[in-house]
């Protein structure tokens, strides 16, 4: 995907998830979607910083950066829900491009869908969108029937004992 279609995500999925953590239409959903919009952007654009140093879609599309993306609100107390843009960028790359991502970078084998489209493609918009509707899918499902998303990330994970 462009830079275009992975800032369409993060904005679309910030509002989608807003809603799956506070369904209600009141000012907590607002509140909720503006909290978690732009950690989710951000973390939609970070992978492609890589394509100022490093390798694209090598350097920073991989399993270990999305691991420290993760852990890092447990460690220092901020950046929560980065993760949710780092994990759906990597997402649209391997499902909805042609190319895919080299998920364990430093080996060089990128991993791939053979239905994507090419970032240039016409249809580039709406295959993002269709993925991230796919994705709010199964993050609300996740909320619903596995275990309960907390706004607050590092409340939602002292549950698991991290």
């Amino acid at each position: 995907m462009n830079k275009r279609g992975h800032v369409l995500n993060g904005l679309l999925l910030a509002v989608g998830v807003g809603f799956v953590l506070e369904p209600a239409v009141t000012v907590d959903t607002g509140r909720a979607i503006v909290e978690i919009s732009v950690p989710i952007v951000l973390g939609a654009l970070l992978p492609d910083v890589d394509t100022a140093f490093g390798r694209h879609r090598k350097t920073l599309h991989n399993l270990p950066v999305l691991a420290v993306v993760f852990a890092y609100p447990l460690v220092f107390g901020n950046l929560q829900y980065v993760w949710i843009g780092v994990l759906s960028h990597y997402i649209l790359d391997v499902v909805g491009s042609k190319r895919g991502i080299a998920l364990f970078y430093p080996l060089e084998r990128e991993f791939g869908l053979p239905i994507g489209v090419t970032t240039s493609s016409d249809y580039a918009d709406l295959v993002t969108v269709l993925i991230t509707a796919v994705e709010l899918v199964l993050f609300w499902a996740v909320d619903t029937y596995l275990f309960a998303l907390e706004l607050d990330f590092l409340k939602g994970t002292q549950a698991f004992g991290l």
